[in-house]
């Protein structure tokens, strides 16, 4: 019989009881030890399911020394992340993944200085069995308090922080943002256009680094025109000052490759006001083909990166990480950083 809703909670000594077996034996069970024979298994899984038995995860931690949970630490404000589909989509990846694994997902943010202390603070102790941090900035603690407190972590982002490269590298994963750029760029030169203008992300990110410099590879010059370049801070309002400032250094450009989808919509908003007609005067390529790209008008040239996908891979990577027997057997290709692709898609806008 199934207990009922509000009568008293199923215990462990009821399982066994239902299953023949002993209390030793059904906790072993429900908290995923070895050496109980299939069989003992799926009579004590039978018991738990007709009792209605919930595991004790207080309980449960003390015995397997995990709690559960998976921290994610995004290095921005909560407004930039639930203002910018990138983090929607590739959060949605990362849940997916830790869901389908029986793993709960905590989410942490950086609003002010002050919240490293307590993110630290959180992750030194004990709550979360990993990490997954991205959006980090060339200065940012975040990296050092992961390691100090001895917490796999799986990073979003080519690292950059100081003291990356000392000891074991990290674990991430990232999109090939340097051939993505120069992706663009060679298209635009292809289309003819010769004053090619750039607006980045903060220079403090290696995805912001690694898209100029794709940038500068294509145009075959490692010092470009300083008027043809902004930051847009990988935001929407952002985009369309960087796009201001760049009309008033340098009004005969005739293309722009902006370094993300958001920023490239607040661009457009920008030479539309401006009276520059896209892409007969001005051609515009973003990056990321998010929903921003469709939304823009005229449709946006973009390259694409596969963020739901790179979310998954972080939390494949970190579980890998958190489960001896698979870590242990993983080959080196398994735990090793991952580059995925990036790929130009031609639309109205360039």
């Amino acid at each position: 019989m199934v207990s009922e809703p509000n009568g008293p909670r199923p215990t462990l000594e009821a399982v066994a009881a239902r299953a023949g077996v002993s209390r030793a034996t059904v906790s072993r069970v429900v908290n995923g030890g070895a050496g109980v024979r299939a069989a003992v298994q799926e009579r004590v899984r039978q018991a738990v399911t007709e009792l209605g038995y919930v595991p004790n995860s207080a309980a449960r931690s003390l015995v397997t020394r995990r709690t559960g949970a998976v921290a994610v630490v995004i290095a921005e404000p909560e407004t930039r992340v639930f203002s910018d589909p990138f983090f929607g989509r590739q959060l949605r990846g990362i849940s997916r993944e830790l869901a389908a694994a029986d793993t709960q997902l905590l989410l942490m943010f950086v609003e002010h200085r002050a919240d490293y202390d307590r993110i630290g603070r959180y992750l030194s102790g004990g709550h979360v069995d990993g990490a997954l941090m991205f959006s980090l900035h060339r200065d940012d603690p975040l990296p050092a308090m992961a390691e100090r407190a001895g917490l796999p972590t799986v990073y979003g982002g080519r690292p950059g922080w100081a003291g990356a490269g000392r000891g074991p590298r990290p674990l991430y994963v990232d999109t090939d943002n340097r051939g993505g750029a120069r992706q663009a760029v060679r298209h635009l030169l292809g289309r003819g256009r010769r004053r090619i203008a750039v607006i980045t992300g903060p220079l403090d990110q290696t995805s912001a680094v690694d898209r100029l410099d794709g940038y500068r590879e294509a145009l075959g010059t490692a010092e470009p025109d300083s008027r043809l370049i902004a930051d847009g801070g990988f935001t929407a309002a952002g985009g369309e000052r960087a796009m201001a400032e760049l009309l008033d250094a340098a009004p005969d450009l005739d293309a722009v490759f902006v370094c993300s989808d958001l920023m490239a919509n607040g661009a457009l908003r920008t030479l539309r006001a401006r009276g520059r007609r896209v892409p007969e005067e001005v051609a515009v390529v973003g990056y990321d083909d998010l929903e921003p790209a469709a939304w823009a008008d005229p449709p946006l040239t973009t390259v694409r990166q596969d963020v739901e996908e790179m979310g998954r891979l972080m939390a494949r990577l970190l579980l890998r990480l958190l489960d001896p027997g698979r870590a242990a057997e993983a080959d080196a290709a398994e735990l090793a950083p991952v580059i995925t692709e990036a790929r130009l898609v031609v639309r109205e806008s360039g």
